[in-house]
């Protein structure tokens, strides 16, 4: 969610005309029953209050697919934006964060401010408010390292209450907030240390990136601007003259297996070598999605139906080349890599982005 900027009261207030095309970065999706702004939490909860059900809750759209047929309710675009320090000590800073402010904007203000902890994050999409309800994370990095908690509206009890951290649910790519629409995120809290340097590097390719050891800290600029390079050159970066940027970033997460699924994948591979893989909690393994779906026949560039197609540089990428392909046809390539995937390995792919009105 990218495109998240503060807009005043009388904007808010105003009705909003267009599809939902326009506001997602994919660049799809069909027409809303009702588009309204709103610039601060006040007018994020009265939206929501007045607003005719269902509701779509909006910033940026980096991590959302609309289907073609729309989204026949209210869409509210968060709109807020801001961070302001709420607590500090000699070792570190706790900045409380608007849900709209821009994700990349924040980081970079930690990174000049000789704030570490969320470094690594730079360059991924999207507004603040939306990074909790993913749990995002990259390079080693993720949001629930440093968040201390999110304010919320409750639209169940009607109540804007915060969040501890600890009651978030957080996990792999998830939290409470996903796939529930009980809350709608107001502001989120980070817990950030003063340091001049980043945490340990913990992705050997980024250690290479930065000719360092995985371990080794760097200058906090040192890490953001590598990482950026990294990710511009996986088209993960958004970028108006690239369609390849025309995509959620990762439609895929790394399937998480447990030991004796990860051994059948294993076997079943045996001549393609060992599959890039991380241990995870209680003897799971978390394996590579890009690498599954490169080895299931579907290389970067593999063209789907009518305008959509793997992005160039990453196979976890789907992207609307042209900017007026359909939902349906991303859904429909989704859909043969998962099935592909699965048939080849026995290992079933699920999607890293919000479904609307659309299934894989």
């Amino acid at each position: 969610m990218s495109d998240a900027y503060a807009q005043s009261t009388t904007e808010a207030d105003r009705a909003i005309p267009g599809p939902l095309a326009s506001y997602t970065t994919l660049r799809m999706g069909g027409p809303a029953g009702r588009i309204v702004a709103a610039g601060g939490a006040d007018e994020i909860i009265r939206a929501v209050q007045a607003a005719d059900e269902p509701v779509l809750i909006l910033a940026g759209g980096s991590n959302v697919v609309i289907g073609d047929a729309g989204f026949p309710g209210t869409v509210v675009l968060v709109r807020s934006g801001g961070l302001r320090v709420v607590a500090e000590d000699a070792g570190s800073v706790t900045v409380r964060v608007e849900a709209g402010e821009p994700w990349d904007d924040l980081v970079a203000a930690t990174v000049a401010n000789g704030w570490a902890g969320v470094e690594c994050l730079s360059g991924i999409p999207g507004s603040t408010g939306a990074t909790p309800i993913q749990n995002v994370g990259a390079y080693g990095q993720e949001v629930a390292e440093t968040i201390t908690g999110v304010e919320v509206y409750d639209r169940v009890g009607g109540t804007r209450q915060f969040i501890p951290a600890a009651d978030c649910g957080f996990a792999y790519r998830g939290s409470i907030f996903k796939y529930r629409d009980r809350w709608v995120v107001l502001s989120v809290d980070f817990r950030l240390a003063r340091s001049p340097l980043s945490g340990p590097v913990r992705y050997a390719e980024l250690g290479r990136a930065l000719g360092v050891e995985v371990g080794e800290r760097v200058p906090l600029a040192d890490a953001r601007a590598a990482v950026l390079r990294l990710r511009a050159g996986k088209g993960m970066v958004l970028d108006a003259t690239d369609p390849d940027t025309r995509s959620v970033g990762s439609f895929f997460t790394n399937p998480v297996l447990d030991r004796a699924t990860y051994e059948l994948l294993r076997e079943r591979a045996v001549e393609l070598g060992e599959p890039p893989h991380w241990p995870g909690a209680d003897d799971t393994v978390k394996v590579s999605a890009a690498w599954l779906i490169d080895k299931a026949g579907f290389v970067k560039g593999h063209p789907g139906p009518d305008g959509v197609a793997i992005s160039s540089k990453h196979t976890l990428a789907l992207t609307n080349r042209t900017g007026t392909a359909h939902t349906a046809d991303l859904i429909a390539l989704a859909r043969d890599i998962r099935d592909t995937v699965h048939t080849r390995f026995g290992v079933t792919l699920h999607p890293e982005p919000v479904l609307i009105n659309c299934t894989v």
